[in-house]
């Protein structure tokens, strides 16, 4: 096996790792112990404190409440939104134990939140059918991530762990208009906290278990104004998992994970007009490789699972932007600007035959890992203004830029018998994009119940590729380092392009309310994927693009329904037209995964989405959703099937992340215990029908159920909170991907079973 760069100094790593750490958590500490005592000065004594009645208040304890969101880039109540949307603040979110989007994966209607798996943290999101396969860095996703609104150029290193967020919205269906590029699928806006003008301190202690070894959490937070016009906020989120899976090979755990995060944010309020806001982010990830289950040697309905190398990620991340809101008087509105910059860095390898040594033989190339080496720098900047004119027309309006820059390299080990079977592979590309968009959306109202809504973007984006083939970088003496793309020497190139995409993307809309009540609305809005470079060549004859530029029309017919706090109920029908589909097509053989990225088809995706809470008694609430989707592939271009022809055998297979049914229920409830604590449970059921994987619809996902519970106990009104949770309680098997491959079998990347978990918080607040 060739030298294929080792992780940097892992003594060293660690040892910064932990240093960091400790630093970090010493400084909340320090600076807790610090502010307590005028924290607890503060405080209101016991008998000042308002009792709390015998049922606590629904939209208090139950978060049946009016949720504000921001999915039109202004605050909104989530009720008087036309658009399809979930969104979960931060109680519900640390209700809930999320720890990562992956634990919203099926609680979503015609949601899915999975993990790529051939490298760990890489997002492979899908939303109303719309989702890519794939792990190539270069191909945009179909559901953009936009964190404190900047939009992320790559899906790796993606699934963002869940600490002092102030919520998450999901999007169902097009937002080109307002977001642009890659939301066909819908969009996940992430909020974290800023800085509040009072003094907190949280500190969260968590252990979960149900595996092979423990898993342990600690985030701590210290918020202080510092002045009467700035205020600062500093979080550090430790997540050290040993690793819930056991490795067949030696019996010991495998799945390890290590994960630092820092985040300091400044708030500055010179004016009553102005606001800045400053956050930056430091992120670092060292962790095991996929847990990879043959599926020809395991049986897919349990965790066993073989891997001779456990392989690795370690990634770093960087993350700064910056928001300025100034208030003019211009339309009694807002200029905002908002600016990103992100650099990320990888290096992972993982087995992804999942092959005993003792079954090699009975596969082509019998073994296949999977090494990758990953540098990206992205910057962007939005301007936008919204004011409101005559009292009738909201306006918003801006200029947005982005430009992200890409190095990937990727190196493949193949052993088995016969002259050239057991050889190394080497590739990658360098990959750059500069996108310039323009937007404008209105809403007028025509009268007190009936608004019309109109919008528009211009999109100009060029892209630029240049491409190693790895199978003209092949060596069969394993001692030959290779090339590298990222870290030298460089590769031979053997492609070279770039291209430039126009785009339009309308919306028009009408929104009517009949009552103060009820909402209904309709609109017909366009999303776009801008045509894309493969930098993932394994394969002679593999066409590594440009695509064509892939378009959704969604026609969606909606309601939303309010009843006070006693129960709320919102749904959509919609129709999405895709033309010129892009789609991973995966195939395999000796050659290992080949990824071949093409216009395959057109569909049609009709679909219906329901969602709603609803008050059995006082302290008891019923949450449920569902969701339906039925795709049909039409105009056919590409021999999907493998069969040799474009026929209707390809017209009738499902398309790929587009289960039929999804929906969960639950029930939360909440009790007081005298007049300074509170008891708070919940239980929920989700399920998601099967769903292919593959094209040729041979590698699928069966049909997932997962029920979790949980039980909070609130003491002191709440500045102790003491948690009991399971997730995943019927141990459900789940994966990442399912590729079936004539060379080895399949590759399935596991995800965790049934875990349990036991939470400490302690929470300081100044009144």
């Amino acid at each position: 096996m060739a030298e294929y760069q080792p992780k940097q100094s892992d003594e060293g790593v660690t040892a910064l790792r932990a240093a960091l750490r400790r630093l970090a958590l010493s400084v909340v500490l320090l600076l807790g112990i610090v502010a307590a005592p005028a924290i607890a000065q503060d405080s209101a004594p016991a008998d000042q404190v308002e009792p709390a009645s015998e049922s606590a208040p629904i939209e208090d304890a139950l978060l049946l409440g009016d949720l504000v969101v921001t999915a039109q880039k202004r605050e909104q109540s989530i009720q008087d939104v036309p658009v399809a949307i979930t969104a979960l603040d931060a109680e519900q979110l640390e209700a809930a134990k999320v720890r990562d989007l992956r634990d919203l994966t099926i609680g979503i209607p015609n949601v899915g939140f999975d993990e790529i798996g051939t490298s760990r943290g890489t997002a492979n999101f899908s939303i109303r059918g719309m989702g890519v396969n794939g792990s190539v860095p270069s191909i945009d996703p179909t559901v953009g991530v936009i964190v404190d609104g900047i939009y992320m150029g790559t899906n790796s290193v993606m699934l963002y762990d869940a600490f002092d967020l102030e919520s998450i919205e999901v999007l169902r269906g097009p937002q080109g208009v307002l977001f642009g590029r890659n939301v066909v699928g819908g969009a996940v806006l992430i909020n974290t906290k800023a800085p509040t003008d009072r003094f907190e301190a949280t500190l969260r202690n968590t252990v979960e278990g149900g595996g092979k070894a423990p898993n342990f959490f600690t985030s701590a937070t210290f918020n202080a104004p510092l002045t009467d016009t700035l205020a600062t906020r500093f979080t550090v989120y430790s997540n050290q998992d040993q690793g819930w899976f056991k490795n067949k090979r030696d019996g010991k755990a495998f799945g390890a994970q290590d994960t630092l995060m820092l985040r300091p944010v400044v708030r500055w309020r010179p004016t009553d007009t102005l606001d800045l806001t400053l956050r930056y982010e430091y992120q670092s990830l060292d962790a095991d490789g996929a847990a990879s289950q043959n599926t020809a040697i395991y049986d897919r309905r349990d965790h066993d699972f073989f891997v001779d190398d456990d392989g690795y990620l370690d990634a770093e991340v960087h993350f700064f932007n910056a928001r300025l809101d100034w208030d003019v008087a211009f339309g009694n509105g807002t200029l905002t600007d908002i600016f990103g910059w992100r650099a990320t860095q990888s290096d992972a390898i993982s087995d992804l035959d999942g092959l005993p040594t003792n079954r090699q033989a009975d596969f082509g190339p019998s073994k296949f890992n999977l090494g990758t080496q990953q540098e990206s720098e992205q910057f962007s900047n939005e301007l936008r203004y919204t004011g409101q004119f005559f009292n009738r027309l909201q306006l918003t309006t801006g200029v947005y830029y982005f430009t992200n820059d890409l190095d990937y390299h990727e190196w493949r080990e193949f052993g088995g018998s016969g002259p050239g079977a057991t050889r190394n592979e080497f590739g990658g590309g360098y990959y750059d994009v500069d996108t310039l968009g323009l937007f404008l959306n209105m809403d007028y109202d025509l009268t007190d119940w009936l608004t019309v809504t109109g919008g528009l973007r211009y999109t100009d984006e060029e892209k630029e590729a240049d491409v190693s083939y790895m199978q003209r970088n092949s060596k069969t003496d394993l001692t030959d380092p290779g090339c590298n793309m990222v870290r030298g020497p460089t590769c031979p190139s053997h492609f070279k392009d770039d291209k430039s995409w126009t785009s339009l993307s309308p919306k028009i809309g009408l929104t009517l309310r009949p009552t103060d009540d009820i909402l209904v609305y309709w609109h017909w809005t366009r999303g776009f994927r801008s045509g894309n470079y493969n930098v993932r060549i394994t394969k002679e004859g593999t066409d590594p693009g440009p695509t064509d530029q892939e378009q959704a029309d969604n026609f969606e017919l909606g309601f939303k329904s309010t009843l006070g706090t006693r129960a709320r109920l919102n749904g959509a029908v919609f129709l999405n037209m895709i033309r010129d589909l892009q789609r991973i097509v995966l195939t395999g053989g000796a050659e290992g995964v080949v990824q071949d990225f093409l216009n395959t088809a057109d569909v049609d995706i009709y679909g219906v989405e329901l969602d709603g809470s609803f008050a059995l008694l006082d302290n008891l609430v019923l949450h449920g959703a569902m969701g339906y989707l039925d795709s049909n592939l039409t105009a056919v271009r590409y021999d999907l099937s493998g069969d040799g022809a474009v026929d209707d055998k390809d017209e009738n297979l499902d398309l790929i992340r587009a289960p039929t049914w999804t929906y969960s229920f639950g029930l939360q409830h909440s009790l007081s215990i005298g007049n300074r604590h509170r008891l708070d449970s919940r239980i929920n059921y989700a399920y998601r029908d099967k769903e292919y994987h593959q094209d040729d619809n041979s590698g699928f996902h069966r049909q997932l159920k997962k029920l979790d519970a949980g039980i909070d106990l609130h003491l002191n009104n709440g500045q102790w909170v003491v948690g009991l949770y399971g997730k995943n309680l019927l141990h459900a098997v789940s994966h990442g991907i399912h590729f079936v491959n004539p060379g080895f079998g399949s590759f399935s990347p596991l995800m965790k079973g049934r875990t349990f978990g036991l939470e400490l918080t302690c929470n300081f607040v100044s009144i």
